[in-house]
């Protein structure tokens, strides 16, 4: 039996079918870097603190040594993502920008011009666990082959919801990621948390190859210190500091502090705590 031949129109949509699964079946790009921005917007933040963290990413992407330190790597192209977060009752993990191949200076700046224009929104909790989770399953979903996935973790305040922090950073290592974090402070340590930020970051959130972290204690740092966490992990330059691969040892910090005090308020909720006032 003879078939009818598919008229014109049904050959191109044909072809443009194949085109489609062709490019659905389509290498992983090649990339130096895979980079989730995991910002906190935490109800402890004030507005005004949430538009300057906010402005710091947005102008170190329109940053030229951010782009130079892009055109530098091996492949010359990286692919990152920012999302927000906040805490685990309700978990709220919020993709602002996705995943964004950037390879040229026009491809920087636009990523630039996408956050700024983008909402912020302003939740309770503080789930460092839960935002490295999402980061995870981020990294798993892109279509990338990088030489290296970093989550990138800023906050004011230490986990209060959620899983413990250490087995989400242990599980991220465990994985070949690398965590990085950006402590806050931008006000005047009122609270034990807040005071030892530095350390619990440090001991408990960052780890991984070539690892670091950059604190912020005033507003004037943002913007230049946002800048140069990104271009580190850009350039994988190891904080001098730590090994290349740390070693995880006994430390002074509590990692489960936060949790133990939210989890459990004890026989009498409303007698005063030395720690009421964690972060939100």
């Amino acid at each position: 039996m003879r078939y009818p031949k598919a008229p014109w129109p049904l050959s191109i949509l044909a072809m443009g079918l194949l085109i489609s699964v062709s490019a659905w079946h389509r290498a992983p790009t090649d990339v130096d870097l895979a980079l989730v921005l995991a910002v906190d917007v935490s109800t402890s933040m004030d507005p005004d603190e949430q538009d300057l963290q906010r402005q710091g990413y947005v102008e170190a992407f329109r940053s030229p040594m951010v782009h130079q330190a892009i055109h530098k790597g091996m492949v010359g192209r990286i692919a990152v993502t920012y999302v927000e977060w906040a805490g685990a009752h309700p978990r709220f993990q919020n993709v602002v920008v996705p995943w964004t191949v950037l390879e040229s200076t026009k491809d920087s700046n636009s990523f630039a011009d996408r956050l700024a224009r983008a909402p912020i929104y302003r939740m309770a909790g503080t789930s460092i666990s839960e935002a490295i989770d999402f980061s995870l399953s981020l990294l798993a979903s892109g279509h990338f082959l990088a030489g290296r996935r970093v989550i990138d973790i800023s906050g004011d305040g230490s986990n209060n919801q959620g899983p413990l922090v250490t087995e989400a950073r242990d599980q991220a290592i465990a994985q070949g990621v690398t965590i990085n974090g950006l402590p806050i402070t931008l006000r005047e340590p009122d609270r034990r948390e807040n005071a030892t930020l530095d350390a619990y970051y440090r001991d408990c959130v960052i780890g991984g190859s070539s690892a670091f972290m950059i604190p912020v204690r005033t507003r004037g740092q943002f913007l230049i210190e946002t800048r140069t966490k990104i271009v580190r992990e850009i350039a994988d330059i190891p904080d001098p500091a730590r090994p290349a691969q740390p070693v995880r040892k006994v430390t002074q910090t509590d990692c489960d502090t936060s949790e133990s005090l939210w989890d459990d308020p004890g026989p009498d909720p409303h007698a005063p705590r030395h720690n009421a006032g964690h972060s939100l």
